[in-house]
């Protein structure tokens, strides 16, 4: 049903209308008796909790940010059988984010480029919302995902965010520095070892006792992502979520002239599968075992899911098939990982 929903009715809006569209439905859903019902359907088995990070993951399948950028579909994303929703990305000071159109869909290759640029309404206002959900906890973990103000000169980052980890590390049951978007100028040199050491560990201080985890890029080279791996080992983080999106355009079937007009930003969805893997690998061979290392990248099935756990992640995310596979897509999951 929901395959040609997509495809005749769907793919003919513009992609953050369709976004927006469906969010106000998952607000709905999050509702308590819409709840109730939803997660009657698509809750997950008690015999699929995952423990990480000191917490209870309902399943080791959740949303990635970027879904949710404000917090505000928390609970219908939880009535839809996710085991963990990080929301942003969150900065301290609101942001619009870049000029519209900002997001493309690749219909051929299951993906998305977008160059968001961060919109969201500051860490002000995730914290009202977050307080608002502590009122009313629901079942699935919270993350928040943090970055850098668009405003904020690089070379004054490191209080910028450590301004939202002091609002939001009490509300999260962890916290995410993301280091990697492509659709702000400057972020990701934060990447960079000598750079990211003195920023993790502020961010690190402020957050208090709340797990920490650093969000990479899928395009370094595999000796830097080892780099950051050790680096956050050492600097004492609880993880990894390994990864952002991706700048290349490679092996796209896509017509080149429909990617070009795209231009610029992040690509996410099927193509980065191979890389998704192969990060994830470089990962963790290079931190301890019990070292939580989330997947992201090219997740789509049950199947796809069930690699990256047999690869060694101890959870992963996706949001791109959220868009092909429709509302019941954590539950297709949950269900496929049963069998």
């Amino acid at each position: 049903m929901y395959p040609l929903l997509f495809r005749h009715v769907l793919s003919r809006f513009d992609p953050e209308f369709a976004h927006h569209a469906a969010m106000a439905v998952i607000r709905v859903l999050g509702i308590r008796p819409f709840a109730w019902a939803a997660r009657g359907l698509t809750a997950p088995r008690a015999d699929q909790a995952v423990h990480a990070l000191g917490l209870s993951f309902p399943s080791p399948f959740g949303v990635a940010a970027g879904f949710d950028k404000n917090a505000v579909g928390v609970r219908g994303l939880d009535a839809l059988g996710f085991g963990h929703i990080e929301v942003g990305t969150v900065t301290a000071i609101a942001q619009d984010g870049n000029p519209k159109p900002r997001l493309f869909r690749l219909v051929a290759d299951r993906a998305v480029i977008n160059r968001m640029g961060f919109n969201n309404a500051g860490a002000r206002a995730a914290e009202r919302r977050l307080s608002a959900l502590r009122r009313r906890a629901p079942r699935a973990v919270i993350g928040v995902n943090i970055g850098k103000s668009r405003v904020v000169a690089v070379e004054d980052a490191v209080a910028d965010y450590v301004a939202s980890a002091v609002r939001l590390a009490p509300l999260a049951d962890y916290l995410a520095v993301n280091v990697s978007s492509p659709n702000t100028p400057g972020l990701r040199g934060l990447q960079a070892v000598e750079t990211l050491a003195p920023l993790l560990r502020a961010v690190k201080h402020a957050a208090g006792d709340t797990p920490l985890l650093v969000k990479i890029a899928p395009d370094l080279p595999d000796e830097e992502i080892t780099a950051i791996a050790r680096l956050a080992v050492d600097e004492g983080l609880a993880g990894i979520i390994a990864h952002n999106t991706t700048i290349s355009r490679e092996g796209l079937r896509t017509d080149a002239r429909v990617v070009e007009a795209a231009g610029a930003g992040g690509l996410s969805g099927a193509p980065l599968k191979q890389r998704s893997l192969e990060v994830l690998a470089v990962v963790r061979q290079a931190v301890p075992g019990d070292f939580c290392v989330i997947a992201v990248g090219g997740v789509e099935t049950a199947e796809d899911v069930q690699e990256r756990l047999d690869a060694g992640a101890t959870l992963v995310q996706g949001y791109t098939a959220f868009l092909y596979r429709g509302p019941l897509w954590a539950r297709q999951i949950n269900r496929g990982l049963r069998r």
